[in-house]
């Protein structure tokens, strides 16, 4: 049953990404804005999750739906779709790569198969939860895994910021305090992209406040797959905050991370 959630899933992400890529080719223009004037909405997202939400509605019209340019539609079936119709409009907007289209299916509250489609590239990342509970995270038909064990000091770290100015002044206060202690610190513009990068070892972790369900349920279960733990918690300025790294990793990671003040102090 999830491998048909992520048959459809795929045949739907292909499509929209399809329509993404042709509307690249035309001017792209800002049609609005959410959290601040730099967080911006093309006409191009709008037109990318009408696509995903008909296609999917035509084909399983009891599911639920929740979309990032929509609202959330309650269903029937016990199954609900997370979209994220174009992760990376910035991106998108400059025609810079990357930028990704983004739909998990979820079933009774957890997420059983989704799919990231690098738009660019047409790099495709899908997981799927199998029968026994076990989780299969693909590339291009091919399965892949995360980083060997690398001591702190040596892991490239991806991370991204928010759109609200309070915030971006702590995230980058916290992250001049990260960036001593590990390799590097990447910022691609595609959350979903990022924590996929986890996956196929390209990163060794990846953390970001500010994020919804939209930016991270297909890829972070495709992370899982690969070997990743993935944790959804508050930041210092109460939004989601999402970190993920290798299982092997991860304890080591979560406390540079808490080190750096990007974690809420007790006592605060």
């Amino acid at each position: 049953m999830n491998d048909e959630l992520l048959e459809l899933a795929v045949d739907v992400a292909r499509e929209a990404a399809a329509l993404v890529r042709d509307r690249r080719r035309e001017r792209v223009e800002v049609a609005d804005t959410k959290s601040s004037a730099t967080d911006v909405v093309t006409e191009v997202d709008r037109e990318s999750e009408a696509l995903i939400r008909g296609r999917i509605r035509a084909a399983r019209p009891d599911d639920g739906f929740l979309g990032e340019e929509g609202h959330d539609e309650p269903g029937s079936s016990g199954v609900r779709w997370i979209v994220d119709p174009i992760d990376g409009t910035v991106n998108f907007l400059y025609g810079l790569a990357p930028y990704a289209v983004s739909i998990a299916a979820e079933r009774d509250g957890a997420v059983v198969a989704g799919i990231v489609l690098d738009v660019p590239s047409g790099r495709e990342f899908t997981a799927v939860v199998a029968g026994d509970g076990s989780v299969t995270s693909r590339r291009d038909g091919d399965p892949i895994a995360v980083r060997e064990e690398t001591p702190l000091a040596q892991r490239l770290v991806g991370t991204g910021f928010s759109y609200v100015p309070e915030l971006r002044a702590r995230q980058a206060a916290g992250i001049a305090r990260l960036l001593p202690v590990v390799r590097d610190i990447r910022r691609m513009g595609s959350s979903a992209l990022d924590i996929c990068s986890v996956a196929e070892g390209t990163y060794d972790a990846y953390f970001e406040e500010g994020l919804h369900a939209w930016d991270y349920s297909a890829a972070a279960l495709v992370a899982q797959g690969a070997g990743a733990t993935v944790e959804v918690t508050r930041g210092i300025s109460g939004r989601e905050l999402v970190m993920c790294a290798p299982e092997h990793g991860f304890r080591t990671f979560r406390a540079a991370v808490n080190e750096a003040g990007l974690l809420p102090q007790t006592g605060e």
